[in-house]
C-alpha cells in the first residue's frame, strides 16, 4: 500500500539534556562522529548536526535531519521500525559511478562506451527499481535479470526507453528464451547470456523460428579464482558459465549457423564485494585476452561485461577485509579502463563497450533502517551495591559474601586488576556454595549485586586513568546491557545474522551528549540469534555499542546504515515479522519532502502469505467468544475487549506499537 504526501515544515524535536552531567560540556558532536566513525564509512552522505542529530546529505547544500523525518512520521501515525529511502542519494551514486568511468575514458582516450546495468536481485522493490530505471536511463544505465519473474518486471518497466540495455543472466528454459527473442522483435535492447550449450540451441532455434538475428552474450568461467566471502562464485568452480573449451565449441556452432556476428557480449563473474583491487585487475586481464582471441576468430563481440564486484566499505577501514575494500570508486574505474585499454591496444583489437553490474555500490548507501528502543536488561541496574554492614555483622554470612564485600571496598587505582579478580573468584565460589545447598537464594542475590557493583566501580576508576589496562578491556562487554529494538534482524538485516556482516549503527539524536551505556542490540523475535554484538568504533570492531540512558516514554531511535543492498530482498518472516514501512524522502529548494510511504505488512497479510485465512481465523474466535459467554467464563464486555485486540491485531503492524489511550505500549 502506498501513500503520498509532502512535509517541508520543521518538526519540533524534544532534546533531552542532563545538565547535572559534568562531562557533558566536554563532549562535542565531533566526538560522536569519531565514536561512530561516520566520516570513514558514510562517503559524505551522512553527518552529525550541531544539535546532535544525524543528517542525510544527498548532495552539496542538501541536508535531511533524520530525527525530524522520524518525528514527522510519528505525527502522521507511522512509527518505527521504518526504512528511509533517499532518492537523491541513489541518484548521486549513479551519477558518481557513471562520471568515474567516463572521466577515466576521456583521460585515457578510451574509444569504447560505458553501459552499467543494475542487477535487480540486489533490491527488487518496485519503487527502487523504478527510480533507478528512471534516473539511470538518462545516464546510460540498463537492468540485469536472473529469473523469469525478474524478466517479466523489467520487460514492462523498460517500455519508456526501449534502448535501455537488458542483460539476462541465470538458467533459462525454452519459453524464457522465446520471450527474450520476441522482446527483441518488440524493440527491446535485450541480451540473453548463454550459460550452457542447451541454452545456445534454444536461442538459435527461436531466432530461426521468428526470423531475427538476436544479440547474444556468453559467460565464461575464468581460471582466476574469487576472493572474500563469495570467492567460490568466481573462477572455474563458479556456478555459471562455459569452460573455455565449451566457449570454443559455441563459436563453432555459431559459425555453422552463420551467427558469429550475433555474439556481441562476453561476460564473466568476478565476484561480489571484492575487497582487494588486485583481484579486479587479475580477472580483467584474463577476460580481455579471451576477448582479443575471440575477435581474432571473427566473433563480433562489442561489449565486455565484467560483472559485479565493486565493493562497499561497510567498516570504513579501507582494508582488504570482508566488510571493507582497499580501493575507491575512482581507483576501480581507472584500473578497469586502463587494463582493458592496454591489453586491447597490445592485441590490436577494438576497445569494447564496458558493462558493469555493480548493484551493491549503486543502492547500499540510499537506505537507512530506523528502529526505536523498547527497553533493556542487564547489569547496569546493579551499579549501586547493597548495604554492606549487615553482611559483615551477620553470624551466618558465607565467606564468599565477605570476600565480595572486601573486593568492593578495596577498589582503588593502584590495585584495580586484583580487586576485579578477587570479585570473580568470590562470585564463582558463591555460585558453587548455592549449588551445594549451603547458601540461601537471598544470599545468592546479594552476591550477585555485590559482584556487579564491584565491576562497575572498577570500570569507573579505570576510565579515569590515563594509561589503559588491557586486562580490564573486557569489562565493557561484561557490563553491557541487552538493549531491545523494535525490529527483526532476520527480516531487515539478514546478512548480519547469516554472514556476520557489520553495518554502521548509531543513535539519530542526543549525539551532543556523551553516551553513558555499553549495550548489545537484540530484536523482538523469539530467537537467541536475533541480536547484534559487533559494532564499529575508533579502535576497530568492538562487542558493544555506546548509547544513552533512555528515559521512560522517551522516543530514542537507532539507525542502521548501508542497508539498501540485498537486505530487503533476503529478509524472511521469522516469527511472522513482515516488511517494515518504507518512506521515500527527497529534497527540493532546501527542504525535505516525503514523496511516498509504502506501508509495511499487516499481520493479516503475513498470515495470508503462509496460507492462513484471516477471515476464517476471525470467525473462529467470534464463535469461541460466544461459547465462553454462554458458559459464563467471559462477560460480553470481556469478549468485546478480546475481539477488539484480535481485529486490530490482524489489521495492524506485525511490530510492537506505541501506547494508546487505554493500553500501555512497549515504552511504558
Amino acid at each position: 500500500m502506498t501513500t503520498n504526501y509532502t512535509s517541508t515544515a520543521p518538526i519540533n524535536l524534544p532534546v533531552a539534556h542532563d545538565q547535572t552531567n559534568p562531562t557533558q560540556s566536554a563532549w562535542t558532536t565531533a566526538d560522536a562522529a569519531d565514536l561512530y566513525r561516520v566520516e570513514a564509512w558514510s562517503q559524505g552522505y551522512f553527518q552529525i548536526s550541531n544539535r546532535g542529530t544525524v543528517l542525510a546529505c544527498p548532495a552539496e547544500n542538501q541536508q535531511i535531519d533524520l530525527a525530524e523525518v522520524v518525528a514527522g512520521l510519528r505525527e502522521r501515525g507511522l512509527h518505527p521500525p521504518v526504512l528511509l529511502r533517499f532518492t537523491d542519494i541513489l541518484s548521486d551514486r549513479l551519477n558518481k559511478i557513471a562520471r568515474a568511468f567516463r572521466d577515466e575514458m576521456n583521460d585515457q582516450h578510451y574509444k569504447g562506451d560505458y553501459r552499467p546495468v543494475y542487477p535487480i536481485k540486489v533490491n527488487q522493490q518496485h519503487h527502487v527499481v523504478e527510480e533507478l530505471s528512471r534516473v539511470g536511463s538518462k545516464l546510460g544505465f540498463g537492468l540485469e535479470v536472473g529469473s523469469k519473474p525478474e524478466l517479466l518486471a523489467v520487460m514492462a518497466m523498460s517500455s519508456p526507453d526501449p534502448h535501455q540495455l537488458i542483460i539476462c543472466n541465470g538458467f533459462k528454459d525454452s519459453r524464457y528464451i522465446e520471450a527474450i527473442i520476441l522482446a527483441s522483435k518488440l524493440g527491446r535492447t535485450i541480451v540473453p547470456v548463454v550459460e550452457n550449450a542447451g541454452e545456445l540451441r534454444q536461442v538459435i532455434r527461436h531466432a530461426d523460428n521468428y526470423d531475427i538475428r538476436p544479440t547474444i552474450g556468453v559467460r565464461v568461467k575464468l581460471f582466476t579464482p574469487g576472493e572474500g566471502r563469495w570467492k567460490d562464485s568466481a573462477g572455474f568452480r563458479s556456478k555459471f558459465g562455459l569452460f573455455v573449451s565449451e566457449l570454443l565449441d559455441m563459436v563453432g556452432t555459431l559459425k555453422e549457423h552463420d551467427m558469429l556476428d550475433c555474439l556481441k557480449l562476453l561476460h564473466c563473474h568476478a565476484g561480489s564485494q571484492i575487497q582487494n583491487i588486485r583481484k579486479v585487475k587479475d580477472v580483467i586481464a584474463e577476460l580481455c585476452h579471451v576477448y582479443a582471441e575471440l575477435r581474432r576468430l571473427g566473433v563480433g563481440i562489442e561489449m565486455l561485461d565484467i560483472g559485479g564486484g565493486l565493493g562497499v566499505d561497510y567498516t570504513g577501514e579501507q582494508a582488504s577485509d570482508a566488510g571493507s575494500m582497499n580501493y575507491t570508486l575512482e581507483e576501480y574505474a581507472a584500473d578497469v579502463v586502463y587494463r582493458i585499454k592496454s591489453i586491447c591496444d597490445a592485441e590490436e583489437v577494438n576497445h569494447p563497450t564496458i558493462v558493469t553490474e555493480c548493484g551493491r555500490a549503486m543502492v547500499a548507501y540510499s537506505s537507512v533502517l530506523i528502529a526505536d528502543v523498547l527497553g533493556s536488561t542487564g547489569p547496569s541496574r546493579f551499579r549501586d551495591p547493597p548495604p554492606t554492614d549487615p553482611i559483615k555483622e551477620a553470624d551466618d554470612t558465607p565467606q564468599p559474601l565477605l570476600d565480595l564485600v572486601t573486593a568492593l571496598e578495596s577498589v582503588d587505582a593502584d590495585d584495580l586488576v586484583a580487586s576485579f579478580h578477587d570479585a570473580q573468584q568470590a562470585r564463582d565460589e558463591a555460585a558453587s556454595l548455592f549449588s551445594l545447598g549451603h547458601m540461601t537464594l537471598d544470599q545468592r542475590a546479594t552476591a550477585e549485586r555485590l559482584f556487579w557493583a564491584t565491576c562497575h566501580k572498577v570500570r569507573d576508576v579505570r576510565d579515569t586513568l590515563e594509561e589503559p589496562i588491557e586486562s580490564l578491556a573486557s569489562l565493557d562487554e561484561l557490563l553491557s546491557d541487552v538493549c531491545f529494538c523494535n525490529l527483526s534482524i532476520f527480516q531487515s538485516l539478514p546478512d548480519a545474522w547469516a554472514i556476520d556482516q557489520i553495518f554502521p549503527i548509531m543513535p539519530i539524536q542526543r549525539l551532543d551528549e556523551e553516551p553513558d551505556r555499553h549495550v548489545i542490540l537484540a530484536d523482538v523475535t523469539c530467537d537467541s540469534d536475533g541480536k547484534l554484538d559487533a559494532f564499529l568504533s575508533p579502535d576497530g570492531v568492538r562487542r558493544t555499542l555506546r548509547i544513552h540512558t533512555v528515559q521512560p516514554n522517551e522516543d530514542y531511535d537507532i539507525a542502521f546504515f548501508l542497508v539498501g543492498a540485498y537486505q530487503e530482498t533476503l529478509g524472511d518472516l521469522h516469527n511472522l515479522f513482515g516488511d517494515t514501512h518504507a518512506v521515500h524522502v527527497t529534497t527540493e529548494n532546501g527542504h525535505w519532502s516525503i514523496d511516498d510511504v509504502v506501508k509495511g505488512d499487516t499481520a493479516s497479510e503475513v498470515l495470508g502469505y503462509l496460507q492462513y485465512d484471516p477471515e476464517r481465523l476471525l470467525s473462529t474466535m467470534n464463535r469461541d467468544c460466544e461459547r465462553a459467554v454462554r458458559a459464563k467464563r467471559l462477560t460480553v464486555a470481556e469478549t468485546r475487549t478480546l475481539m477488539r485486540f484480535y481485529q486490530s491485531g490482524l489489521s495492524g503492524s506485525t511490530y510492537l506499537e506505541p501506547a494508546t489511550d487505554d493500553q500501555p505500549g512497549p515504552h511504558a
